[in-house]
């Protein structure tokens, strides 16, 4: 583990007995097998199309690929179980066979569909709802001994951006964190990821003071991993589009890594990958 300026973190995770260094950031590629995800580019409608943006995702520097087969937008539209499992399983089995090297992730809610897509080839579970959506996921993850990425958020994607309210954010966020990692250490489950969930039933205010304040987190002694790629934060801000929200990107990714962010989950993967190198290079100065 990492001696850092407030205690010793872990910067490792356990995939099938291989460990992953996270001791210098990594860069997470996003692929939405979905129709409506809010930034058009990240769709990719088949196997043939997530293949390619995979392959692109590699070479620009990604470590890690995170699946996910249902928009989780504010509003978006529910899909089942079934649909969803439809989408991201036959991808999953592609990737695994035509980039072993790849660490992929699944990004679901649901037990089941985590269960399928990890018995396909996938790694690791991100979970938007840390386990709130799907009573039967913690037991899951622990039957399924994988690394688990455990976001905040309240309500659902339908439902989380109805004027949601806090006293203090980050003291909530914590409070959050402590109860569901209690939880997922009984159950067993060793590798946790903590995601502050950017983004997910929080206005602008609550985002921006999340991440001033975003150090405090250190004290679960657990990776962190920020997602703020195109999202609201960014462009409503800087009055723009999603797509014109890259340049916005790389600056909330830049003070997440002084910060200690562990891993950049985004769309863009080269520019991301170049954040990393340069902030290393001050750090190491």
């Amino acid at each position: 583990m990492d001696k850092d300026t407030f205690l010793n973190r872990k910067t490792t995770l356990n995939l099938n007995g291989q460990l992953l260094d996270l001791s210098t950031p990594s860069v997470m590629g996003i692929v939405n097998v979905t129709p409506d995800s809010f930034f058009s580019e990240s769709r990719h409608a088949n196997v043939d199309m997530a293949l390619d943006k995979t392959g692109k995702l590699l070479e620009e520097g990604a470590k890690f690929i995170d699946i996910g087969g249902y928009s989780s937008r504010p509003g978006a539209q529910d899909v089942s179980a079934a649909e969803e499992t439809d989408r991201v399983v036959p991808v999953i089995e592609a990737i695994s066979k035509a980039f072993p090297e790849a660490v992929l992730s699944i990004d679901t809610f649901r037990a089941a569909v985590a269960a399928e897509s990890i018995a396909a080839g996938a790694h690791i579970i991100n979970d938007i709802s840390g386990g709130e959506l799907d009573q039967y996921m913690f037991d899951m993850v622990a039957k399924l001994q994988v690394p688990y990425i455990l976001m905040h958020m309240k309500g659902t994607p339908q439902t989380m951006q109805k004027d949601p309210f806090y006293e203090d954010v980050t003291l909530e966020v914590a409070s959050y964190f402590v109860e569901k990692i209690a939880k997922l250490k009984a159950l067993g489950v060793k590798d946790i990821i903590l995601d502050p969930g950017f983004g997910f039933a929080k206005n602008t205010q609550h985002n921006y003071k999340l991440l001033q304040e975003m150090c405090d987190l250190h004290i679960f002694g657990l990776p962190l991993l920020v997602g703020f790629s195109r999202k609201g934060m960014v462009y409503r801000t800087l009055d723009i589009t999603p797509e014109e929200a890259l340049n916005g990107t790389t600056v909330l990714n830049t003070i997440a890594l002084q910060k200690g962010a562990n891993i950049l989950r985004v769309h863009d993967v080269k520019e991301a990958a170049e954040c990393i190198t340069l902030v290393q290079k001050m750090q190491q100065a």
